[in-house]
């Protein structure tokens, strides 16, 4: 058992580091496509953010209230090593796919999705009501924000756009473009600040299901909380992956995010970053794992929509919509797959 306990926590360092690199253009992809920073010089900015988020997080915020969130998502009842397993497995899978092919995905709700699929599984899908195993208290956010924090983003994103215009009117284009570009590090940093708080800390509680699980099989109680202090290595660790992966960045979805939904200019992408940070902040308030990726995404489709509707590249929004919807299902099948695998192997 402790073997495997290893392999979950290395296995989940790997999902930390390629969320990282597969949502760096989450962080970065308004301020490439703007020319303010080279590629390399964005994501080394944003990965020093995602890591300073650990200690706003640990020491400023005093607790880690999503990934107490995600660590409590399934009923302690069917959470076991081999389900954490299965779902990693799937997360990784389903992650590494839609990297493959560009599509800027949720990593969070891939994640949800194979933890999920696989505690199903391992409860009998023919024999247990699915909302037996899931805390639908916990989840129902989740789930509803799917759709809350594109929208959020975009109606925060709009009005911001809107004040911006209004207020900057009478000003020389080319010095108010100036200062938004300098702005634009400011909100960039801003969100992957949020990135990191949010992301990072959903590792974090995959990684706590499964100590306090291997603690419980050794007569051991452990809370969310008494294993943050027990096990102080996790956190640091969970955000110190991310910040990695964010290093290596994730250059087809940057293309997809910054260039292919809508055409941004510095004071849009402030405005696109600034509300994403936003939404990130109040998400993480309520301990609400939401996806940063949807996040962003609403908020430049917010943008792009001040000028015009039809600025707004519809088509590529409407495919990266069935690709949010389709995570948490496909997830799920795929960690289901790996678990009933596991079980006809051992």
């Amino acid at each position: 058992m402790f073997t495997l306990l290893v392999l979950i926590i290395a296995l989940a360092f790997v999902f930390d580091y390629i969320n990282g690199f597969h949502d760096a253009a989450n962080s970065i992809a308004t301020i490439v496509s703007t020319k303010v920073l080279t590629p390399f010089q964005a994501v080394l900015w944003a990965a020093v953010f995602n890591f300073a988020a650990f200690f706003i997080s640990k020491y400023i915020i005093g607790e880690f209230k999503i990934g107490n969130t995600i660590a409590k998502s399934v009923q302690e009842n069917f959470i076991t090593l081999e389900v954490i397993f299965s779902g990693l497995i799937a997360a990784i899978t389903w992650n590494l796919l839609t990297w493959w092919f560009g599509i800027p995905s949720s990593s969070s709700h891939t994640l949800i999705g194979g933890f999920m699929g696989a505690a199903i599984a391992h409860a009998g899908i023919f024999t247990t009501h699915w909302t037996d195993v899931i805390k639908m208290s916990v989840v129902a956010p989740i789930f509803a924000f799917i759709f809350l924090a594109p929208l959020i983003g975009m109606f925060i994103a709009f009005v911001i756009t809107i004040v911006i215009v209004h207020i900057c009117k009478n000003s020389n284009p080319y010095k108010a473009e100036t200062w938004f570009k300098r702005l634009q590090l400011v909100s960039s940093a801003a969100f992957s600040l949020g990135h990191g708080g949010n992301d990072a800390q959903k590792v974090m509680g995959i990684i706590g299901a499964a100590l306090i699980f291997y603690n419980k099989q050794l007569g051991i109680d452990l809370t969310f909380n008494e294993f943050v202090n027990q096990y102080a290595w996790v956190p640091f660790c969970s955000f110190l992956a991310i910040a990695l992966g964010t290093l290596s960045g994730g250059w087809k979805i940057v293309k997809t995010m910054g260039t292919k939904i809508t055409k941004v200019t510095p004071l849009e992408g402030v405005s696109a970053e600034t509300a994403g940070a936003i939404t990130l902040y109040v998400s993480e308030h309520f301990g609400i794992p939401v996806s940063t990726t949807h996040t962003i995404t609403g908020s430049i489709i917010g943008v792009g929509a001040t000028k015009r509707l039809s600025a707004v590249r519809w088509g590529v929004t409407i495919s990266l919509l069935w690709a949010w919807i389709l995570t948490i299902p496909i997830s799920a099948g795929i960690a289901a797959a790996v678990y009933y695998l596991i079980r006809m192997a051992f």
